[in-house]
């Protein structure tokens, strides 16, 4: 006999014991394989759940939103009623809007990103022109939801303009927005704060709100950042709208102003809000 061989009997309970093992394998792994399915079907099971949840959270919020947009409208509609401009809300109370003329530019890109960082929602006045420069810039202000409003096509002194070339600045430039999915704006801002009888019917025509300001913060002159924060913080009030600029040239100082202005805002338990907000607020 070889010394690799063995016995017949032994050789059959070691043929019955591998045999014993192998059907206690064969049960761990039906138990592993139902298992694994059990657990894989549970997680493709919430998964689903969590992707359908999601998609009705977001349904919920573009629901809620535009709700409130249809209340800040009407807001300005009844606001409407008794004036045609505003500078300041005071009934509003403690909250302010910041707003941003003349973009969009390569600043505005920059504004967007520290607004959207600091939880800040904000109104915007862009003109024609620099529309057609950066339509990708309206279209990402549309989509992160800030409000924009009417500033002319060409950044003109509406009240030294006869009534027809009024009209066609204000539409023309309502007809950009309405290009790149924007909203019909409900707000208007007179370049250089310019306008006269002629405006204040047009837009009474037209159903537009003019917005005005309280604090003027003179950023288009340079004076520095910190000069630009400290206009803002010392001369704010309740209600208050705060103009800046997004374009017309440099605004590196603006943008560096901003993270400033909004903590100083808030360390003096001012909430920030759009000019609509601010509308419907004070309607009470």
């Amino acid at each position: 006999m070889s010394r690799l061989q063995l016995p017949a009997g032994a050789a059959k309970l070691r043929r019955a014991h591998i045999k014993r093992r192998l059907a206690a394998a064969g049960v761990v792994l039906a138990v592993l394989f139902l298992t694994v399915s059990i657990l894989s079907a549970s997680a493709s099971k919430k998964l689903h759940s969590t992707r359908v949840s999601s998609g009705v959270q977001t349904i919920l919020r573009g629901e809620r939103a535009a709700a409130q947009v249809a209340r800040q409208n009407r807001a300005i509609e009844e606001l409407l009623r008794t004036t045609s401009s505003i500078r300041r809300l005071p009934a509003a109370g403690r909250e302010v809007a910041l707003t941003f003329d003349d973009g969009p530019s390569p600043y505005t890109e920059e504004i967007i990103e520290t607004l959207l960082h600091h939880r800040v929602p904000a109104t915007f006045f862009p003109i024609g022109l620099a529309i057609e420069e950066h339509p990708e810039t309206i279209r990402r202000e549309v989509n992160d939801g800030f409000t924009i409003g009417d500033h002319t096509v060409n950044h003109a002194r509406m009240g030294d303009l006869p009534p027809a070339e009024q009209e066609a600045e204000l539409l023309g430039q309502a007809e950009d927005l309405k290009a790149l999915g924007a909203p019909y704006p409900r707000l208007f801002r007179p370049p250089f704060g310019v306008y006269d009888a002629s405006t204040l019917k047009l837009l009474r025509e037209k159903g537009m709100l003019m917005v005005l300001w309280t604090v003027e913060t003179d950023d288009y002159e340079l004076p520095g950042a910190e000069a630009i924060a400290n206009r803002v913080l010392e001369e704010v009030r309740p209600g208050a709208i705060v103009l800046m600029h997004d374009g017309g040239g440099d605004r590196s100082e603006t943008v560096e102003a901003l993270p400033q202005i909004i903590e100083g805002l808030r360390d003096r338990g001012y909430r920030l809000v759009t000019v609509p907000q601010l509308v419907l607020d004070a309607s009470g």
